[in-house]
């Protein structure tokens, strides 16, 4: 099939078109490269897909040197209401998984108006670019943060989340409610996917596991908020692939055209407890910095997820260690080299 991958320059969007690639599909990876974080680390990902930075412009197909016609590159932003119409028109895309969005819970409070732009208007202009063009399906990122401040744990997709504490929280619950609306009018498929915690190789630089980990290996302080009594569901990104994948190519036997499933590893661990991991493999203490609770952030969070083990299979194996070990691994090679 041909699938649209949207934030294909992105942590996940980048392994995602690797896995697609691999199974034999033709993909097409959108991305507006913006600086949120380092580009060069957006670039070395699109690098390994055979894509040349200098060979990057707005709106530009670029065929992959290493996949040929199979992996083509376009630089563009959701927002596009002119260009991103055009390019369904001349792609005819079987599925469209949608990683793209402005990520960070922090972040959101100072600059707000750079999520509603990314998370509300260009997933919008992508609905109607779905609905216009014929795509049956939509498979899009939403996260654990709409959970907000949810006292029941693990945490359901049954559940109310009515109450983000964030501005990313907010956007991705509204993304939520417009697919439902589009699946509604139009009988288009919408897949909703909360993800938990995600880390791995080629990680985001704003993450816990990137920080701790950059911080003990220069024995630099690491920051440690609400004084360490936080939990995460860390979620390893195979196990992530392994999710989108089925949501992606699976047909389930109750195919309903509205759905929403938690993708998390359904282990919280402590963030004590994955500091130790980190040590572990490093061989190096922290130097632990305690701070209180920040604004956005929750103290414990837990996927249930028991429908998407039932409707696709899926049940992620990676331990904390083993995958704290592939992160460190990758990152002493890219940094270290």
């Amino acid at each position: 099939m041909k699938i649209l991958v949207t934030g294909a320059a992105g942590f996940i969007g980048y392994h995602l078109c690797e896995r697609l690639l691999s199974l034999g599909h033709i993909v097409v990876g959108l991305d507006n490269i913006n600086d949120y974080y380092d580009v060069n680390l957006k670039y070395a990902r699109l690098k390994n897909l055979g894509i040349a930075e200098n060979d990057i412009e707005y709106n530009k197909a670029i065929i992959s040197d290493l996949h040929g016609e199979t992996f083509q590159f376009v630089k563009m932003n959701l927002e596009d209401q002119i260009n991103l119409p055009l390019l369904f028109e001349i792609q005819n895309f079987d599925i469209v998984c949608n990683l793209a969005a402005q990520a960070g819970v922090r972040y959101s409070i100072e600059q707000p108006m750079k999520y509603v732009e990314s998370n509300i208007v260009g997933f919008v202009n992508l609905l109607e670019c779905v609905r216009h063009a014929g795509v049956k399906k939509l498979v899009y990122a939403s996260s654990s943060s709409v959970y907000g401040m949810n006292k029941k744990i693990p945490f359901s997709t049954e559940d109310n989340v009515d109450y983000p504490i964030s501005m990313y929280a907010a956007t991705k619950k509204s993304n939520e409610l417009m697919a439902h609306t589009y699946s509604h009018l139009f009988g288009i498929e919408t897949i909703g996917l909360r993800f938990f915690t995600v880390y791995g190789p080629w990680g985001r630089p704003d993450m816990a596991m990137f920080l701790f980990t950059e911080a003990i290996l220069n024995d630099k302080p690491i920051k440690v908020f609400n004084d360490g009594n936080l939990s995460r569901d860390f979620t390893y990104i195979d196990d992530i692939i392994e999710g989108v994948v089925a949501t992606l190519l699976v047909e389930r036997k109750e195919k309903t055209s509205y759905s929403l499933y938690n993708i998390g590893n359904s282990k919280p661990v402590k963030l004590m407890d994955f500091i130790e991991a980190i040590e572990k493999t490093t061989q190096k203490s922290s130097i632990k910095e305690m701070y209180p609770m920040q604004p956005g952030d929750v103290e414990k969070t837990w996927a249930d997820t028991e429908s998407l083990e039932m409707d696709y299979r899926y049940k992620p194996d990676t331990s904390i260690q083993d995958g704290v070990d592939s992160f460190i691994d990758w990152f002493n090679s890219y940094y270290f080299k």
